[in-house]
């Protein structure tokens, strides 16, 4: 096994005593069984991230509500690596999503594990590299705007995760610790295509797989409510909210309803996400529109199908954005173009099924 395939392994150039141990170093190393050949697009440095949530994450209650486009002018950047939750319709931040379209920031990398919102990125022509898990339409197919963008080279790199892995991934980020072993992906293509390493245990012997862990640059995630500081809520599935919310240097927070304080500190078990995290605090009602909130409203089926049938070409897809994103200024536009009888709709699919 050649130096380079041990994790710990000392430098060639120790000296050696005479049974051919290095001096001073212990011989014990974690021995590489396989690397993945993906490129790692975000490479962790812990000691950075501690420092920027020492220097830059206020401690001090302080309002932090603002519009869609002032958090995303002030918190988002060209280039940055971005992250959304949750999976699928469910509860993704699209008011948060159209709204950095409008401004049209570009050469971002993200975490690919959503659907609508990394959609119109990819339409818009605003990624540049993913770390992919999932990215479609659900039961409609595959995404064809990340199927033009990755065939034109619009998109330079893709590195494939499980849907598991990258969720763990920001568990590590959250844990502040380089990496996490698990038994994901081994002896799979995802593996293969991945950034991941697969090594020895040095307590069992087993080979586990290390995913490194993945620190953002901005997170974006909707919530049912939170106050004007940023303790956020979260009804139903919470997905990897906990998570990503600790992984983020800068976290824009959407929300359903703005609360006042008591009331969260009511029931601070719900409390997912604590005020200290949070940089913006977006009042979004429907801000998952065309996605669902569980027990809030359902998805627009036909919303989410305009979409689908516009994304199968690209001038399908920039008519659509002309008229949900760029023919609008803001959220409260386009809840206005939706219209309310629509939006009173899907509030009573949510009531019938609760």
């Amino acid at each position: 096994m050649a130096e380079q395939d041990r994790i710990g392994a000392p430098p060639a150039s120790a000296p050696r005593d005479g049974d051919g141990t290095r001096r001073g170093v212990e011989p014990d190393v974690m021995r590489i069984v396989a690397r993945g050949q993906g490129e790692l697009i975000q490479p962790p440095d812990l000691e950075a991230f501690r420092e920027w949530n020492r220097l830059q994450k206020p401690r001090a209650l302080i309002d932090k509500r603002m519009s869609e486009q002032e958090a995303i002018a002030r918190f988002v950047h060209n280039g940055d690596y971005i992250a959304t939750e949750l999976y699928g319709t469910v509860r993704c931040p699209m008011s948060l999503a159209r709204e950095l379209v409008r401004q049209g920031i570009r050469d971002l990398r993200v975490a690919g594990q959503g659907v609508l919102e990394l959609d119109l990125w990819l339409a818009a022509g605003l990624i540049k590299k993913i770390d992919l898990t999932y990215i479609g339409l659900e039961i409609y197919g595959i995404s064809n705007a990340l199927r033009r963008a990755v065939e034109s080279g619009q998109v330079e790199t893709v590195v494939e995760w499980s849907n598991a892995a990258l969720a763990w991934r920001f568990k590590a980020a959250a844990l502040g610790v380089p990496f996490i072993p698990v038994r994901s992906m081994l002896g799979s293509d995802t593996f293969r295509d991945s950034a991941a390493v697969a090594v020895e245990c040095p307590f069992s012997g087993q080979t586990v797989c290390l995913l490194p862990a993945l620190i953002v640059d901005v997170a974006l995630i909707h919530v049912h409510r939170a106050d004007c500081y940023g303790n956020a809520q979260i009804d139903g599935i919470t997905g990897f909210a906990a998570e990503l919310a600790r992984a983020a240097r800068r976290l824009i927070i959407s929300t359903e309803k703005i609360v006042p304080t008591d009331d969260i500190r009511r029931y601070p078990d719900r409390t997912i996400i604590p005020y200290y995290l949070v940089d913006a605090v977006v009042h979004a009602p429907f801000g998952s529109h065309p996605g669902e909130m569980a027990y809030d409203y359902g998805r627009d089926e036909p919303a989410i199908q305009e979409w689908v049938e516009a994304s199968r070409t690209a001038e399908g897809a920039q008519r659509y954005l002309d008229r949900y994103v760029y023919g609008v200024r803001s959220h409260e536009e386009y809840l206005d173009l939706i219209g309310t009888k629509r939006l009173a709709e899907l509030r009573a699919q949510a009531e019938v099924r609760a």
